[in-house]
């Protein structure tokens, strides 16, 4: 129960560098086996998704780890599983600093960090280091450099290097950081891409001898038409699951406030109704035929029932921990197997 002293002396520098000592104080603390104090066990309620057995549906979303540095870590902290990246085939700087915003007025946290990573190379090194053998999901995209009609590419070279290593992969063709990757959600694009990825999976099955699901992020700022439109698409590529949501340009429920003109994405407390309301939507029009990971705006274990009941059969926290810390894990894992419990019985 660390963190609530810890985060003030940590909100006092600047949003990146406070994520880089926090996860640099991870590190130590793991290493003198510390983490038991920074928050309780979350309770084990497996989960089976994907063709994977999660040991609880709370899950840590891309975007904390990037490059895989801080593994074994974060797994000590209790997430039934953890996804890494998003990581590209070259390394890249991403957007120039400072590109991380807090907005604690309203919880909420925006960034255009596009893509910062240091390559699928060495990630890959990172995870092959690293004594976790849990549920690892790796989340791949494409170089900024890389034209938006050679995209495909960029996803297969990530694919073919990640594949051995990872438990499932997310396609990540959400991030607003990127310029045009959003276009990838349009229905002949997204189809284009679907298929090559889907093709190349196969063929990777078969030379591995091991099928790794793939998952496809999406973005929060669909409307009605594009999300049933991309529920077929994802339904008729046989894709494994889906990621909802990434984080939204909408500045609507941050109006008036002085940070409401940065550039990037809004993620933490102002995306939460939004995410929901689009799980619900698509697990409507899915029905079923693939399972959805639930992430955006979870700051307690209401949040994270809350998607459950929308549709989502696992979720990911990010925001809620810079705000909230580790224990959320837990809370959220609770709460989780209390709510599975109470349907069994129904």
């Amino acid at each position: 129960m660390l963190y609530p002293l810890l985060r003030p002396l940590l909100f006092r520098f600047d949003a990146e560098t406070a994520h880089e000592h926090t996860l640099h104080l991870l590190d130590k603390a793991h290493q003198l086996r510390l983490l038991s104090l920074a928050a309780p066990a979350a309770t084990r309620a497996p989960v089976k998704a994907m063709g994977l057995t999660f040991p609880n549906a709370v899950g840590l979303a891309a975007g904390l780890d990037k490059n895989g540095d801080h593994i074994d870590a974060l797994a000590a902290l209790g997430f039934g599983f953890l996804e890494i990246g998003t990581i590209t085939p070259r390394p890249q700087d991403g957007n120039p600093k400072p590109r991380l915003f807090r907005v604690p007025e309203h919880q909420g946290i925006i960034n255009r960090m596009g893509f910062n990573n240091r390559g699928v190379d060495v990630l890959l090194d990172n995870v092959r280091n690293c004594h976790f053998n849990g549920v690892l999901g790796i989340n791949i995209g494409k170089n900024a450099v890389t034209p938006i009609e050679n995209a495909v590419d960029d996803y297969l070279i990530c694919l073919d290097k990640v594949y051995a290593y990872a438990s499932y992969i997310t396609v990540n063709i959400s991030s607003p950081n990127t310029k045009n990757l959003r276009q990838l959600q349009q229905g002949d694009e997204l189809s284009r891409l679907l298929t090559a990825l889907k093709t190349r999976q196969q063929q990777l099955a078969d030379q591995h001898g091991r099928y790794v699901p793939l998952a496809v992020k999406i973005a929060p700022d669909l409307d009605d038409e594009q999300i049933a439109d991309i529920a077929r698409l994802l339904t008729v590529n046989k894709i494994d699951g889906v990621i909802a949501t990434n984080t939204t340009l909408s500045r609507v429920e941050i109006a008036g406030h002085p940070l409401q003109d940065e550039a990037g994405g809004l993620s933490g407390a102002p995306v939460r109704e939004r995410s929901t309301a689009l799980i619900r939507k698509l697990a409507r029009e899915l029905d079923g035929s693939l399972p959805i990971i639930g992430v955006g705006g979870i700051f307690s274990g209401a949040d994270a029932v809350e998607k459950l009941q929308a549709g989502a059969a696992l979720v990911q926290l990010y925001s809620g921990l810079i705000y909230q810390g580790p224990p959320l894990i837990s809370q959220c894992s609770q709460a989780i197997a209390r709510h599975l419990q109470q349907q069994s019985r129904n």
